[in-house]
């Protein structure tokens, strides 16, 4: 089986592929917890995506891995990609091509709820424009928190109205339907230009917003981890 890597600032996320099929996935906090688990398994291809560690720390953390592909802005990728800067995040890359791998020829917005919300656009299936980055749900309140003298550190909640009575409401209020008006906008102008459009949500907040946002969706959990899948069996066929 195929074995793809999400290295992320805290956790480290894996999934075992049969072809296009996920069939294993898990999380882990630590890479001595990875290695343990790993040793146990065959593998025949591996993918690593890492947002802050460079090819030598891979390898040398992950010494059970042979010869991994190590996704990076210069890795083929299996479409045309016009972002002209090299310092776009991987895990943008990588979620792009879960979207192409579930529907190659259509219009697609990608919106990844994570630390920071990233949209994404894929023409035809085949060209990346590029997209947005905007703060995401947490980084909203403990910026509120962090950058004011006596605002609380409140966790996202469902609310019910607009207009809120006390501190904490309104905080809720201005984040969580703050980041729905601006999803359904950042929606209806691509769409304005590009119609039909398929548009997907991935990410950690995106369980929190999928019945929120008033537009037509697809929730694709481990979009991610397919774009890595995709990638991988792509360089693969080259």
């Amino acid at each position: 089986m195929n074995l793809v890597i999400d290295v992320g600032n805290t956790k480290t996320k894996i999934g075992f592929f049969k072809e296009d099929r996920i069939e294993i996935t898990k999380t882990f906090e630590s890479f001595t917890d990875l290695n343990r688990y790993l040793a146990t398994k065959e593998l025949s291809s591996v993918v690593v995506s890492s947002v802050n560690l460079q090819y030598e720390d891979i390898l040398n953390r992950l010494p059970n891995l042979d010869n991994p592909l190590l996704l990076s802005s210069t890795t083929p990728l299996p479409f045309e990609n016009r972002y002209k800067s090299a310092t776009i995040g991987l895990d943008r890359l990588a979620a792009v091509a879960g979207a192409q791998s579930l529907y190659s020829s259509e219009n697609m917005l990608i919106i990844d709820l994570g630390t920071c919300i990233t949209y994404e656009f894929l023409e035809g299936g085949r060209t990346y424009h590029g997209g947005a980055i905007s703060p995401g749900l947490y980084m909203r309140f403990k910026s509120m928190h962090n950058f004011t003298a006596r605002l609380p550190l409140v966790e996202p909640e469902t609310i019910a109205n607009y207009i809120a009575d006390n501190t904490q409401d309104a905080m809720q209020s201005g984040v969580v339907f703050g980041i729905q008006a601006e999803i359904e906008a950042y929606i209806q102008e691509v769409k304005r230009k590009y119609s039909p459009l398929t548009t997907l949500i991935t990410g950690g907040d995106a369980k929190f917003f999928e019945s929120k946002i008033k537009a037509p969706i697809f929730a694709i959990p481990e979009l991610v981890l397919m774009g890595l899948n995709a990638i991988l069996r792509y360089n693969a066929s080259l």
